[in-house]
């Protein structure tokens, strides 16, 4: 982060459930919702994934980097600087990946995440969801688990994308997978369509897919690239609506805290000593 502002460079991860609509409006739904109290993601991939992915698979990245990701950082940007993970405990499984495409990877991992509420004095945003009564400590504690695989079974969609969350005063449920949307033919059986991530069927034998989120994740990091090219713009004015290098810290102490858990099999906490900023972390024991 710090090399990035001393260059002025915008440095940003390509997690798109930002702009998929039903997650975004889930998002500002949620934030009238009150305090954090529980979270439940699920994300997978169907196990040929494993041979598209073996040159890296286990070996510079795992599962949960690749799939948890997104639903951690939808909850990052969710609850904004009222709440912040403390500890993180990692479980895995294992046995396809080894026995069937030789790789030594773990199939599918679950972070149980202990998050604390924040009052609103604590932080130094002003996006708080917490109740804001408080002092500036915790008010309040919550949990998330997060699973991601890619041992699925191959089924009527590529990717199962689904997450449960409660706050203290009510819940939503968003099944991204399945939205009233389904299509059977006799090449590729029954099929569960999204073309709000990408529209791959053309349009008068043309590209169509500008609208979907899984493009738009790349249309908005590159025309903000270009305001700061054109000085109309600084990185830090990015902060809010890209999942900046700035704004994902939680999500990134998070998965590899789970990947430490995994290795040294315990329970990982995440410390925070930062008096300005109670939400960055600052180092994981």
């Amino acid at each position: 982060h710090l090399a990035a502002m001393e260059n002025n460079v915008l440095v940003a991860v390509e997690v798109h459930k930002r702009w998929d609509p039903i997650y975004s409006d889930a998002r500002d739904r949620i934030r009238q919702l009150g305090p954090f109290s529980y979270m439940y993601a699920y994300m997978s991939q169907p196990k040929h994934q494993l041979e598209t992915f073996k040159s890296w698979a286990g070996v510079s990245s795992d599962i949960s980097y690749y799939l948890n990701s997104h639903h951690i950082d939808f909850h990052e940007w969710v609850v904004g600087s009222s709440a912040r993970p403390t500890s993180v405990t990692a479980l895995a499984s294992k046995g396809i990946a080894q026995s069937v495409y030789d790789m030594n990877c773990e199939d599918t991992i679950t972070l149980t995440v202990q998050w604390e509420n924040l009052s609103k004095d604590s932080s130094s945003g002003t996006d708080s969801i917490g109740d804001g009564t408080g002092s500036g400590g915790v008010t309040g504690l919550g949990t998330a688990v997060y699973t991601a695989s890619w041992v699925a079974p191959k089924s009527d969609v590529h990717s199962q994308q689904r997450f449960f969350y409660m706050g203290q005063k009510g819940e939503v449920t968003v099944d991204q997978a399945h939205r009233g949307y389904s299509i059977a033919d006799d090449a590729g059986g029954y099929k569960s369509a999204n073309p709000l991530f990408m529209k791959y069927t053309p349009s008068d034998g043309k590209f169509a897919g500008q609208l979907g989120y899984g493009y738009r994740s790349f249309e908005s990091f590159v025309e903000a690239v270009g305001l700061i090219n054109a000085g109309a713009a600084t990185p830090m004015d990015f902060d809010e609506s890209l999942a900046s290098i700035a704004s994902t810290y939680r999500t990134t102490a998070i998965l590899e805290a789970g990947r430490r858990s995994l290795d040294g099999k315990r329970t990982v906490e995440i410390c925070y000593d930062d008096a300005i900023d109670p939400c960055r972390p600052s180092r994981l024991v």
